[in-house]
């Protein structure tokens, strides 16, 4: 009788002694697994892109870890984050979100949340996708600080700059400490600690954005 394979063993155990940044040491498993699988990874997928985008301006006034316990509430409640669906949803189903446990029930994000997917779907439009639009700003090249251990920065010139087109492009909750941590997120820069184990080489960073159409 041959041996079974043996499964994987989980992220956390196959990291396990591993240095990570500073807001992930001694956190749940949920939180170190999105530091050590998802946070500063590129993405260049558009729902995925929208779903984070939603999740971080949902983060306001409230922590992460709280957010990514109801990440699996917000695919439910959000049709998965494809923007043409949640852009159409209607009055009577966005007061039902307000119901809904499995997300922040704050009239305000919901409501954002829908606007922004009409605002994505005008973006995408425009050109071609949310992806081309964003990574534009840095020439499609992650932006790599490799800062010390609690030294990131909340907000920079390049989240001002994201920040003040996406307001004037109908967007809401994205002010610039929003967008910042979206822009982690998602990989445009990648402020992984300098003693963390996720942290790339040394590399250039993002050239120079191109100019963009203003509204």
């Amino acid at each position: 009788m041959t041996d079974k394979p043996r499964a994987a063993p989980p992220a956390r155990a196959r990291h396990a002694g591993k240095r990570r940044c500073w807001w992930a040491r001694g956190a749940d498993a949920d939180y170190v697994r999105y530091h050590d699988e998802e946070w500063g990874r590129p993405v260049h997928d558009d729902r995925l892109l929208f779903e984070m985008l939603t999740l971080e301006g949902a983060q306001a006034g409230l922590s992460w870890s709280t957010i990514l316990r109801k990440r699996a509430g917000y695919r439910r409640a959000f049709a998965d984050f494809e923007p043409r669906k949640v852009a159409r949803f209607d009055a009577r189903r966005r007061t039902a979100l307000r119901r809904d446990a499995g997300i922040v029930r704050n009239r305000l994000k919901i409501e954002s949340t829908v606007s922004n997917a009409r605002a994505f779907l005008a973006l995408q439009r425009e050109f071609g996708s949310f992806d081309r639009y964003l990574w534009s700003y840095v020439a499609g090249k992650p932006i790599v600080n490799r800062p010390r251990s609690g030294a990131a920065p909340s907000r920079t010139p390049l989240s001002d700059q994201v920040s003040r087109d996406l307001v004037k492009r109908g967007f809401r909750f994205v002010g610039t400490t929003i967008v910042y941590a979206f822009l982690q997120a998602v990989g445009v820069v990648n402020d992984h600690a300098r003693d963390c184990f996720r942290c790339p080489p040394r590399r250039a960073a993002g050239g120079r954005a191109p100019r963009h159409r203003q509204k």
